[in-house]
């Protein structure tokens, strides 16, 4: 048969949209030891924003912003940042990232209770507290987490 009678090919297109990423997943946390978190039969974890979200868009040029201040700064050169400054920002993005805690408490310096942002900030700033650090920043990273139809999600 000659190439140009060949009947038409039908093509199909994956509809790509479909796998989008949603906005928020749940992080469920392990304890230092590995074992998972639960409070009275809850799951203790962190509602968290996704690499697809505006707010992780934010933390990109926060980040950026940081980067080009410092080499600015120090005759776009490299600079050092000492740890406290480090663990600041890094308490300020994760902060930005977190959509919620569930079952989470920690109080401030005088005893009381904090909330929200405070909490957020108070959990992520405490090194004692890092692996709870370790695992928000590598869940975000997964954009498996946030895909419809996760587990997580």
């Amino acid at each position: 048969m000659h190439p140009a009678k060949l009947p038409a090919k039908e093509t199909f297109a994956m509809k790509i949209a479909l796998l989008a990423s949603v906005a928020t997943a749940f992080c469920h946390l392990k304890g230092p030891d590995g074992v998972p978190l639960f409070d009275a039969g809850e799951k203790v974890g962190i509602d968290l924003f996704g690499p697809g979200s505006a707010e992780h868009g934010q933390i990109e040029e926060r980040q950026s912003a940081r980067v080009v201040k410092r080499m600015a700064d120090n005759e776009n050169k490299i600079a050092h940042v000492p740890l406290a400054t480090r663990r600041v920002e890094a308490a300020e993005d994760l902060a930005t990232l977190t959509a919620g805690f569930r079952h989470i408490e920690h109080d401030g310096p005088d005893g009381t209770p904090l909330s929200g942002t405070a909490l957020y900030h108070a959990v992520y700033s405490d090194p004692a507290l890092g692996w709870i650090k370790e695992q928000v920043v590598k869940f975000v990273g997964d954009w498996g987490k946030f895909t419809p139809g996760s587990p997580t999600s």
